[in-house]
């Protein structure tokens, strides 16, 4: 009868017992959380969209490689110049993927086979050595995304993924990477890559130096301070071979 009362008493008094308050404020958080979401990638897709005709002004690694510059060497100014994919050398767009997505024209983003292999190497040394990102996973990471590594950012750099191949063509993809890319302390671009090692433009590239420019990619600010590294020039021979039996977009 007591605990009858108190029940009764909580009613008429308009009061709602604890557990009911928690229950309402976590489905407002959630509702507010998923909100959120649905808002940020709403965002990102209005970008994606906006850049399958004009090109991005400037990318998250970029600003990132500006700020850092700003604090640590000032003087250093980074350099971009965009080209038009049909001004940059076919070369460079078969080094680049012989090097970084065998298989870029033929899957939808992610390379699944590509993830399995890298994660089987990778286990087999017993330390990253080879990593899974195909060039549009890459092109996500460097429009959107900070260098922070955890599964909610990878979850994030899948659905860009997504979006940047159900909107884009894969010229297109390649076109905005190729000019986008990193490829040294400041340099940003084919056009700003090939006058910064080479002195020609991004159209002149030979095959060989659009090899050596291709295996920069993976730790261009090193390479930009050792060209003649022996890992460069043997990374540069295998590309070279690997480019004979790739393709790249028309």
């Amino acid at each position: 009868m007591a605990t009858q009362r108190r029940r009764t008493r909580t009613r008429r008094s308009g009061k709602r017992p604890l557990t009911s308050r928690l229950r309402r404020l976590a489905l407002w958080s959630l509702g507010l959380a998923a909100t959120v979401f649905v808002v940020v990638q709403f965002w990102f897709l209005a970008h994606i969209l906006w850049w399958t005709r004009f090109d991005p002004p400037s990318t998250q690694v970029m600003r990132a490689e500006i700020a850092r510059l700003a604090r640590q060497a000032p003087r250093v100014r980074v350099r971009q110049v965009w080209v038009p994919y049909a001004r940059i050398s076919t070369h460079l767009g078969r080094a680049v993927i012989a090097a970084e997505d065998a298989r870029f024209t033929d899957h939808v983003g992610v390379d699944w086979q590509a993830i399995e292999d890298a994660y089987l190497q990778n286990l087999k040394r017993g330390r990253v050595v080879r990593g899974g990102s195909t060039i549009t996973m890459q092109l996500a990471k460097n429009l959107f995304l900070s260098g922070e590594r955890s599964y909610l950012r990878k979850a994030q750099e899948l659905l860009i993924t997504w979006m940047i191949e159900a909107t884009m063509s894969k010229r297109r993809i390649l076109e905005i990477y190729l000019n986008v890319a990193e490829w040294g302390v400041g340099v940003f671009g084919a056009e700003a890559a090939a006058r910064h090692y080479f002195g020609v433009g991004a159209s002149a590239l030979e095959a060989s130096q659009a090899a050596r420019l291709a295996a920069m990619l993976p730790n261009p600010r090193h390479f930009d301070r050792h060209r003649d590294s022996v890992l460069l020039g043997r990374r540069a021979r295998m590309i070279a071979r690997g480019m004979v039996i790739v393709s790249a977009p028309r």
